[in-house]
Parts: structure tokens; C-alpha cells; sequence
């Protein structure tokens, strides 16, 4: 009988990757992010541990969206009062926070639970070119 190998949480050496927005779809570059955050990457991906690689996602403002959605697509946010509906246009938050858009996006991918969250913690998104983390010697990830 075959066993199956389910990795530990002690045994994983994570590494770090940069990732580079320019010119990039947006949900292309966050379903690769998510990839990589979550260890798909890996062969000893285990769905349950958190087997994933930092992420340092850099140019963010250089990211692009296909077809009409530059115009068409909302950021939505609830204060939590009423009447607190805040609805922005991605065109408007792309000028102004490109990486709360980068983030939004690939956190979407990830598991909704207290796993997803830890994954979260490992994503850097910087942007423009510099980053403060030369020490952890990141990779440069080819998409």
C-alpha cells in the first residue's frame, strides 16, 4: 500500500520571488501569485499546510486590464453605517492605489479562512521598481 506524503509545517524552506507587473493582466498576475503563495508550485503541496513561497510584486502601476473594464469594473467598500456604500472606478484606483488593486485581487484567490489569511501575510506589492528586500536575495519568477 501506497502512502501519501502530507508536508509538515516545520519541514518547509520557503523562498522568495519577485514578480513583475509591467504590462501584465491583472488576473493573470494575481492567479499566479495565488499559485505560488498556496505552493502549487511545489511537489509537496498539501492542501491543509501552508507549503507557499514569499511574493514581491513590483510595478504595480504599470498593470493592465483587458477590454472594457478600465471603465466598467467597481472597487466596493462598506463603512458599516448607513449610507456608507463608497464605490470607486478602477481607472481611479489604478491612478491612485495600484497596490490596493494588486492586493485585492490576488487575496480574492486565496482559501477565505485563517489559512488564506496566513498565506496573505507572505505577498509584498510595491509601486514602483524598488523593494527593501535585496537580504532575502528574492528570485526573479518568469510568467
Amino acid at each position: 500500500m501506497n502512502k501519501t506524503y502530507m508536508a509538515k509545517p516545520g519541514e518547509i524552506e520557503r523562498k522568495w520571488y519577485i514578480l513583475d507587473a509591467t504590462d501584465k493582466p491583472l488576473g493573470r498576475l494575481a492567479a499566479e501569485a495565488a499559485r505560488i503563495l498556496r505552493g502549487k508550485h511545489r511537489p509537496q503541496f498539501t492542501p491543509h499546510v501552508d507549503t507557499g513561497d514569499h511574493v514581491i510584486v513590483i510595478n504595480a502601476e504599470k498593470v493592465i486590464l483587458t477590454g472594457n473594464k478600465l471603465k466598467k469594473k467597481k472597487y466596493i467598500r462598506h463603512s458599516g453605517y448607513p449610507g456608507g456604500l463608497k464605490v470607486t472606478g478602477y481607472d481611479e484606483l489604478l491612478a491612485k492605489r495600484p497596490e490596493l488593486a494588486v492586493r485585492k485581487a490576488i487575496v480574492g484567490m486565496l482559501p477565505h479562512n485563517r489559512l488564506g489569511a496566513r498565506m496573505a501575510k507572505k505577498l509584498r506589492v510595491y509601486r514602483g521598481e524598488n523593494h527593501p528586500h535585496q537580504a532575502q536575495k528574492p528570485e526573479v519568477w518568469s510568467m
